[in-house]
């Protein structure tokens, strides 16, 4: 009997570890904060500029990807920049997203709630572009980097910082 719970006692411990899964792994290669902004922040100059997107505004944070603000981080970017007129849009994001191939950027599933919009992807980073829900001719693009900023950031002050001028090269 001891061996039967021997085993049962493996065989429950290895399958909660299986359960768990890569999320809950440590970080293999971290990145640093600095890391962590230029991930996401290169993509957004590469946008803006391939895109030739106007009237760019932009903000970044280093956001928990755990639902309690715990390690690790992955650097965020928003932009905001006009589009065109309601008809003209499908075929200016369809401009923006063929700039972006040329960058090595794929195209990837169209992002959920945000009718012609596009998800673009490279190296790990995420690119989701749509027209804004508020502002018709205002366009909205978030980029997510990876989640691999190990360091404790639960006690920074949050918020989102203004990197407009960051954006343009």
């Amino acid at each position: 009997s001891l061996s039967l719970i021997l085993a049962v006692s493996f065989v429950v411990l290895h399958r909660f570890r299986e359960m768990r899964g890569a999320a809950v792994e440590p970080v293999a290669n971290p990145l640093t904060d600095e890391q962590s902004k230029t991930q996401v922040l290169e993509p957004a100059r590469d946008n803006v500029a391939a895109g030739n997107l106007r009237g760019v505004s932009g903000t970044y944070l280093l956001m928990s990807c755990e639902s309690n603000d715990d390690p690790p981080y992955q650097g965020a970017v928003y932009l905001n920049f006009d589009v065109p007129g309601v008809m003209e849009t499908p075929k200016f994001f369809g401009s923006v997203a063929t700039a972006m191939t040329t960058h090595g950027f794929r195209e990837g599933q169209p992002p959920n709630r945000h009718p012609g919009g596009r998800t673009l992807t490279r190296n790990g980073v995420t690119v989701i572009f749509y027209r804004n829900d508020d502002t018709s001719t205002r366009g909205t693009m978030q980029i997510y980097g990876e989640c691999r900023n190990v360091t404790d950031h639960r006690q920074d002050p949050t918020g989102w910082v203004d990197i407009t001028a960051a954006l343009r090269r």
